[in-house]
């Protein structure tokens, strides 16, 4: 029995706790249970990845990104609502299963001693999802995609496009519609830290435009794109590449705040990657952007900002359901002036939240609604998110989805009605772990009227651990 099982039999254990338990049941597309009404509209497939399993053969893992991904994929269509959930299957980790032991480090998890001279990285592929022309992969930002079927989400195999991942791939990849295409980067750690620009055209290939210079050893877990530019924000995150070179603790122990650096603003050229802007300010850190769009030289980022990086202490003491510090992260909106060289920030709402997305119409251009995952009060801060929310941009106005008590949602989706313009206008899917029902479903909650609760729970027969990211392929 792993540390997370024995504290989900403790009664005085938060509820939440107990979704972190490795999957259950790996199964294809079967029937869900629907209570309410889908929407008419509503067709397409819903595909969401995130850490399924929670140690190797009873050792636990010391972080909650550590776990081995897993995916699941909900149908919306004319014969009704169908679910699949399985763990995936990169080399790596299929090895480490085979072997009934763990062989390889992770972001939390220190390399066994045995093992070190093996200098393998684990490819989790816990992170995130990209569909692109045609194929559906889960990604893990410390190695490269991993190709999963759509049809009953087996794994098919890792790809580097063909050679043109040179290292590693991000987990959030950005599209910009003017150009067309996506676009990635990886980091790779050496005498100098460089990230490596990937486009993803429509219908093309992958292509790799060229890298850039970091400043030092960092951690980069996100950006944001608009027309002309990918704009990264750089924390005074340093790793100590000596010890990761002998496989020294974990790579998040050896990771350090360097406030005294000050956060870099990477200001990338799409056009002309060679010759980026960097713009110098305080420290801050952020994991996610929620959308970003230019106005002359000027461009306008909204984001969620952390002072510091105890962020990361947070996240790794969830699993364990007692946490030392809370979420920090609060809805921030950057103004940087690319020609003048300056960046100005402030704080657009006083609530905790994260995952921050937009309408798929707005991506790139001026924004007036964005939707989160909340806290729904300041004593639910040391746990996981309980509340997903609509934001008026204009106003700061929010409006909370009604879930019922113990209900705690992963990153809300916005899909928007067939035909759609406005950016609320259609419905939000988010997947909830029901503490009381210990099982899972996805909740459709109509963008409108988020406050009145779902309109329809699509109930899996079991528990979901929680996920990361995820999106919405409509039906073709």
């Amino acid at each position: 029995m792993t540390t997370a099982t024995k504290q989900t039999m403790s009664s005085s254990a938060p509820g939440w706790l107990r979704a972190f338990r490795t999957l259950p049941r790996q199964h294809g597309f079967e029937p869900l249970r629907v209570e309410g009404q889908v929407p008419e509209g509503l067709r397409g497939s819903l595909y969401r990845v995130g850490p399924w399993t929670f140690d190797v053969h009873g050792r636990p893992y010391q972080h909650w990104f550590d776990g081995d991904g897993g995916m699941l994929g909900v149908r919306f269509g004319e014969d009704g609502v169908k679910g699949a959930s399985r763990l995936l299957d990169s080399p790596t980790m299929v090895a480490e299963r085979e072997a009934s032991s763990q062989r390889y480090g992770g972001y939390g998890t220190p390399t066994p001693l045995l093992h070190k001279l093996r200098q393998a990285r684990k490819n989790s592929a816990n992170t995130s999802v990209m569909a692109w022309n045609g194929k559906l992969y889960a990604l893990f930002e410390g190695s490269v995609p991993v190709e999963v079927s759509p049809e009953d989400l087996s794994t098919l195999g890792e790809t580097d496009f063909d050679g043109t991942v040179v290292e590693t791939f991000s987990a959030h990849p950005h599209r910009v519609p003017s150009r067309k295409a996506s676009y990635n980067f990886g980091v790779r750690y050496g005498r100098y830290t460089l990230a490596d620009i990937f486009a993803l055209p429509d219908g093309g290939k992958a292509q790799r435009l060229g890298s850039v210079k970091l400043p030092g050893a960092t951690m980069v877990h996100d950006f944001i794109a608009t027309d002309r530019y990918l704009v990264f924000f750089l924390s005074p995150l340093r790793l100590n590449l000596f010890r990761a070179l002998l496989q020294v603790g974990s790579y998040s122990e050896n990771l350090r705040w360097k406030p005294e650096a000050g956060t870099e603003v990477l200001v990338v050229p799409i056009d002309d990657v060679e010759h980026p802007v960097r713009i110098q300010t305080d420290a801050f850190y952020t994991w996610h952007f929620a959308n970003a769009y230019e106005e002359g030289d000027t461009l306008v980022v909204d984001y969620v900002r952390y002072p510091d990086f105890t962020t990361n202490q947070w996240l790794g003491e969830l699993v364990r359901g007692t946490t030392s510090t809370d979420a920090q992260g609060m809805l921030h909106r950057a103004v940087v002036d690319v020609k003048a060289g300056t960046f100005r920030s402030e704080q657009r709402l006083d609530v905790s939240c994260e995952f921050p997305r937009v309408a798929p119409g707005v991506v790139g251009r001026a924004h007036g609604t964005l939707y989160l995952g909340v806290h729904r009060s300041n004593e639910a801060r040391r746990g996981l998110f309980n509340g997903v929310a609509r934001m008026d941009v204009a106003t700061g106005r929010m409006t909370t989805a009604d879930l019922g008590g113990d209900a705690y949602p992963s990153e809300p989706l916005f899909v928007p009605r067939p035909g759609a313009t406005a950016e609320d206008d259609g419905w939000v899917l988010t997947q909830v772990y029901d503490a009381k029902a210990d099982a899972s479903y996805v909740a459709v909650l109509d963008a409108r009227r988020m406050e009145d609760g779902p309109v329809a729970r699509c109930h899996f027969d079991h528990a979901l651990p929680p996920t990361f990211h995820g999106g919405f392929a409509p039906a073709k």
